[in-house]
């Protein structure tokens, strides 16, 4: 779907473009229609003979020409195949190169688009943007362009021809093809739109498809297959209506020149014998004439394969053209202030944001983060905790209030500048088809294979490394799916290490390791954290007790702040969490019907509540 605000493809759009991918290979393209008018003129050689064998060898005996005719035919057909093998080399290349380069220009632009795009955009309708959308530019940049070039040289040259043997034949055929002519230009205007929409569609079945096999294991779990089956099916009937849709315009067009060359072979039949009979053609002037009338028509028959061609060009250009106006991320990085250094003392000020409109999900949250402290963000879920870590890391704009660096307003900072100083851990520990070593390595290319190690070590990934015949050089798989769900996190971590950012982000960094490896790696994170602006989030409240503030959020606002002690004290909404998972883990790790009591506990001073409450709750 286009973005709102973003104005649909006009044909002009597409012809820039075009001519745009046409100018940048001019050098290939010229020397192949160098290439192709040698062709075409030596294709012309072959029908031209036929009048003077006929009239001249056969007619009057003329013997001795019959050397310099097969001579002349033969050198053309030789000249003719040398340029088509030269022809299909020289655009070829030039095809796929033009296929690449405007991959590789959409893969850019799609990369430096905003996460929210990618939130609402599947990866697979992505992935046809970049590889599929672009294969029509070959027809612009290969043979298709250059045929339909070279067939219009040979038509103007056949028409000279014809209307020279001939003229008042040639006027009649000529009007009859013009109107072919008209039609096809009409069908192609009709084509292009459903040509437009099957990509579109065959994008969507292909992002479907993706996330259905990317999620095969949750769709065995829940028996879901004959569901993806349907579903898959659905789209591939849709995208064959319109497949079969573009075939029937296409037959259609074939049909109509079948057609149209009857029509002109009946009138060649009837006005040609009677110039035959009158004496204004020769026999060999008339075979002439019948060869180079289909030289005239098949030009005209050839735009329904190559009309469609450039037709399917232009479609997929739309389509990257589409995406291509979407505003990337970093448009305004120009004119934004390089960031060589940073502390990393981060404030937000009155800050309010909302993912769809009217919808508020942070409202005027306003902290402060010093250079070298950890933050931690606890609340129930939808409280707006992701959301704020995603304007750490400068993956949204707020929609009100400011977010400062240092003092400097992080919307006039450069984004690159920015996020080379951050280190992330994400709840989904995404790890690529490599080696654990490269995935390590992610973070920070140029790394030693001793720093790699290092980092490996302080997140405990040694532990299950060793066991591993090729150890660090071990392939993880799609996703990391060879390894647990623990193995991952380490991996993860050891990036983040790896990266010694000045920002750290952990969003649930322990959350796919259990208690004995969470309790291995508690030291390597904290000294990871030392020295770092540190934004914690987690679950387990037990893992932030260190940590210099908390922020308790909940309905996108800031509710209650301070230390773990102090907001125990308090005895709000962060006490009812700590003490619901103190009663779970309580009820996992204390046998059943054992009498539990907490242990009172003194009250304790605090900062009051934002909402004002002061509650005495016992201590645990």
């Amino acid at each position: 779907m286009p973005q709102p605000g973003v104005r649909p493809p006009r044909l002009s759009d597409a012809w820039g473009e075009a001519k745009q991918i046409v100018w940048s290979h001019r050098r290939r393209l010229g020397l192949g229609m160098l290439l192709m008018l040698v062709n075409r003129a030596s294709g012309l050689v072959l029908p031209a003979t036929s009048k003077f064998l006929i009239d001249e060898v056969i007619g009057k005996r003329r013997g001795e020409l019959l050397p310099a005719l097969a001579l002349a035919a033969g050198g053309a057909t030789v000249v003719q195949a040398a340029t088509s093998f030269g022809l299909s080399q020289v655009l070829g290349v030039a095809a796929q190169r033009a296929m690449t380069e405007m991959r590789k220009q959409v893969q850019t632009h799609v990369t430096r688009l905003p996460v929210r795009y990618f939130d609402s955009t599947q990866t697979g309708i992505l992935i046809s943007r970049i590889m599929s959308d672009a294969d029509g530019i070959r027809n612009l940049v290969g043979t298709g362009l250059v045929q339909l070039v070279g067939s219009a040289v040979t038509a103007v040259a056949a028409l000279a021809v014809l209307l020279y043997l001939e003229w008042r034949m040639t006027l009649v055929n000529l009007v009859i093809l013009s109107l072919f002519a008209g039609l096809m230009a009409f069908a192609f205007k009709r084509l292009r739109p459903m040509f437009r929409e099957r990509g579109k569609l065959n994008a969507e079945v292909t992002g479907r498809l993706n996330e259905s096999l990317g999620g095969i294991r949750v769709v065995k779990a829940y028996t879901a297959e004959r569901r993806e089956q349907l579903v898959f099916a659905r789209g591939a009937h849709r995208l064959f209506r319109l497949v079969a849709g573009t075939l029937t315009g296409i037959s259609g067009m074939g049909a109509i020149s079948t057609v149209i060359v009857g029509v002109v072979g009946v009138l060649m039949i009837l006005m040609g014998g009677r110039s035959m009979l009158g004496g204004r053609m020769t026999l060999g002037g008339f075979v002439m004439y019948l060869t180079f009338t289909g030289l005239l028509a098949a030009p005209l028959v050839q735009l329904a394969s190559i009309g469609t061609q450039v037709s399917e060009a232009f479609a997929g250009l739309d389509r990257i053209r589409e995406i291509q106006r979407v505003t990337t991320e970093d448009s305004d990085d120009r004119t934004r202030e390089p960031l060589e250094g940073l502390r990393g003392d981060v404030a937000f000020e009155d800050v309010s944001f909302e993912y769809n409109a009217g919808v508020p999900v942070l409202k005027q949250v306003s902290f402060r983060a010093p250079a070298g402290s950890t933050t931690a963000l606890v609340g129930s879920s939808g409280s707006g905790k992701s959301t704020l870590i995603g304007l750490v890391m400068a993956f949204h704009r707020p929609l009100s209030g400011r977010i400062l660096v240092d003092g400097r307003d992080l919307a006039r900072v450069r984004l690159q500048d920015y996020r080379s100083h951050l280190g992330v851990v994400l709840q989904d520990n995404f790890l690529f088809d490599g080696t654990i070593a490269e995935n390590i390595g992610f973070s920070r290319p140029g790394a030693t294979r001793r720093e790699l190690e290092e980092a490996g070590r302080i997140a405990h990934c040694e532990e299950f490394v060793n066991g591993f015949e090729k150890g660090y050089d071990t392939v993880v798989g799609e996703r990391g799916v060879k390894l647990s769900g623990g193995q991952r996190q380490r991996v993860s971590i050891a990036r983040a290490i790896l990266a010694d950012p000045t920002l750290l982000i952990l969003d649930e960094a322990t959350s796919s390791l259990d208690s004995e490896s969470e309790a291995m790696i508690q030291d390597g994170l904290a000294s990871l954290r030392r020295g770092r602006t540190t934004f914690v989030i987690a679950h387990r409240l037990s893992t932030i007790q260190s940590a210099d503030q908390i922020l308790v959020l909940e309905g996108g606002e800031i509710v209650e702040r301070g230390t773990h002690q102090e907001l125990l004290g308090l005895g709000g909404r962060y006490r009812q969490l700590y003490d619901k998972q103190y009663r779970l883990e309580r009820d996992r790790f204390i046998n059943p019907g054992e009498d539990f009591t907490p242990e009172p506990a003194r009250r304790r001073s605090g900062p009051v509540s934002e909402r004002g409450e002061s509650l005495q709750i016992p201590k645990l």
